[in-house]
This record gives structure tokens, sequence and C-alpha cells, in this order.
């Protein structure tokens, strides 16, 4: 360190250790912190929900006891004719048997499901050999009646037979009537019957909403 360094040094600490000790001095207090006020927040103002507003009343009431629907008709029309469903029960005769019969209005003369069908001769005459299927018990019944006629019968696939037609006692309801019936061999019928025209004109009013109206 140079000399004239140390001298300013040595000054310097005896001019602060001098201050000091010299009498009646005093260092300047360091300036206090300026006290801040707190300021008051004004109140918040409540907040009110306004009234809610009616768009539409809803009155809950008791829902009303249906009126009972009207009996459906069981007769109409000018003759007032028994009201038949599309599916009804037919008593055939001979044998007695009670077979569940299609209504079919399309059809212009009755079918009826047979088995061991063949053509033979009586006295001269043609007779038709057929049997009868009881759905009840199994039973089959073999039956003789006079040959009617032959019909030609035309298929949904395009091809055609030639049926023997006998005449039969068919009962709907409290009707009887003896019609001729188609006797067909035919394994696909979805009823064992199918009633056709020749026995509902002027017989019955055929519904085909309904099945068994005449059981009810």
């Amino acid at each position: 360190m140079s000399a004239s360094l140390k001298a300013f040094v040595v000054v310097s600490v005896l001019v602060l250790a001098g201050c000091q000790s010299i009498p009646g001095f005093e260092p300047e207090p360091a300036p206090a912190c300026p006290v801040i006020e707190p300021r008051e927040c004004p109140a918040c103002e409540v907040q009110q929900c306004p009234e809610p507003v009616v768009i539409e009343r809803i009155v809950l009431q008791p829902a009303p006891v249906p009126e009972p629907l009207p009996e459906r008709p069981v007769t109409g029309g000018e003759l007032d004719l028994p009201i038949i469903g599309r599916v009804e029960f037919v008593q055939v005769e001979p044998p007695g048997l009670r077979l569940e019969g299609l209504i079919d209005t399309a059809a212009a003369i009755s079918t009826i499901s047979a088995s061991d069908i063949s053509l033979l001769e009586k006295d001269g005459e043609r007779y038709v050999s057929y049997s009868l299927l009881d759905p009840d018990t199994g039973e089959a019944h073999t039956l003789e009646a006079p040959l009617r006629r032959r019909s030609m019968v035309q298929h949904a696939d395009g091809s055609t037979t030639r049926n023997y037609v006998v005449l039969m006692w068919l009962a709907l309801g409290d009707s009887r009537a003896r019609v001729e019936v188609i006797l067909s061999e035919k394994t696909g019928m979805a009823y064992p019957l199918r009633v056709g025209r020749n026995l509902l004109t002027d017989f019955a009013i055929v519904d085909v909403s309904r099945q068994h109206a005449l059981d009810k």
C-alpha cells in the first residue's frame, strides 16, 4: 500500500472517532414510516332475486275414467245376418267333425283337406271314397259320396289339378246348408277347411278383423 493511501485511511479513522467523542453531537434519527390510515370499504349491497314470473301454470288433475267401448255387433245388414270372423269353427256332416275353417270370400267353392281319395263305381254310378282326419282325436274317418263333378284348381305356382267335388252338409253357427265341397289332398293348407262364397252368400257377413266371433 502507498504512503499516501495509508495517510488517508488514518485521517478518516481519526475524524470518525472524533465525531463520536464530541459532546452534544447526536446522529440524526432515521425518518419514521408514515402512518397509513385504513380505508373502510363501503358495505356491499345485498342482491335480491327478482320474483319468479309465472309463464304457464300447470294444474294436475286426475285422468278421466275412459268410457267402456261399445259392444261389437253380432249381426248386421238388411238381412240381419250374423257377423263372423276370418277364422271360424265349422261342423262337417258327415261324420260330425268340428273343423277350424278359413273364411275365404275370394274362393267360389269351399275346399276340405282329405286323404286316400279314389274314384269307384257302385250300381252304375260313380262315387268318391275319401278320409277326413279328426284334429281332436287323430282318428281318420273314411267316407263315400256320389261324385258331383270334377273341378280344375289352379295353384299359386301356376300348376293345375283336377279334384273331385262332392256334396256335404256344413254348419256355421246356427245356419246349416248342403253345398259343393272340393276334396283336396294338398298338404300345405293352413286350415283343414276353406269356406267359400257358395256357403257365405246370404249366409253371413265377414269381418276380417275378428276370429271365432261365433264362439264369443
